[in-house]
């Protein structure tokens, strides 16, 4: 082999760095659980200590009785913090007396399996967040048409029906047997799904 074909063989070779090495872990987004409130205040401290983490939130307007109007960071996945460490860091990060725990990935395995998030989808919540021009909810299971729900907040609490409207997700009907159905928008923060 000339020495021309192997200097090309190297330089097509793809770069392989320590984080590459076996038993040297590559740092992922680890789902840190906090206190409710807490999570800027956190995500400061580590930060202070040199951690890479984020916060979901999102700038919003927010109005008071008094009609004084404000843009805020609003927090929009409560009690997380997203650290991005290597196993070895997490190891030390969950001893920290404002890290309640990390979450684990129940459909991994049966033994608890620390949860990590892709960087593709952190890529895409944060992009999300920074651009969307109306407030983001994030919701652990999307309501579809068809999906039995109960009103757990405000003037209508208690009621139950199905969501028709899955576009928006914001319509809900109420069967009357006798009448037929009544059909309301309502706000998704103020249903949850029936078992």
């Amino acid at each position: 082999m000339s020495t021309a074909t192997s200097q090309e063989n190297i330089a097509a070779a793809p770069h392989v760095g320590a984080g590459d090495a076996v038993g040297v872990s590559r740092p992922k987004w680890y789902v840190a659980i906090v206190n409710n409130n807490s999570e800027k205040e956190v995500r400061q401290r580590l930060t202070r200590l040199g951690y890479d983490s984020y916060v979901a939130t999102q700038r919003q307007t927010k109005i008071w009785k008094n009609g004084r109007r404000a843009s805020v960071e609003a927090v929009v996945i409560r009690t997380i913090v997203f650290i991005h460490c290597t196993e070895k860091e997490r190891r030390q990060i969950v001893a920290l007396p404002y890290i309640n725990r990390f979450m684990t990935n129940r459909a991994v395995t049966s033994q608890r399996v620390p949860a990590t998030v892709p960087e593709r989808e952190m890529h895409i919540l944060r992009f999300i967040l920074g651009n969307s021009d109306t407030p983001v909810s994030i919701e652990d299971r999307p309501l579809r048409k068809g999906d039995r729900v109960k009103v757990v907040r405000g003037s209508l609490m208690g009621l139950e029906g199905e969501i028709i409207d899955s576009a928006s997700g914001s319509e809900l009907v109420v069967r009357l047997d006798i009448l037929g159905c009544a059909r309301l928008n309502i706000d998704r923060l103020n249903v949850e799904p029936l078992p």
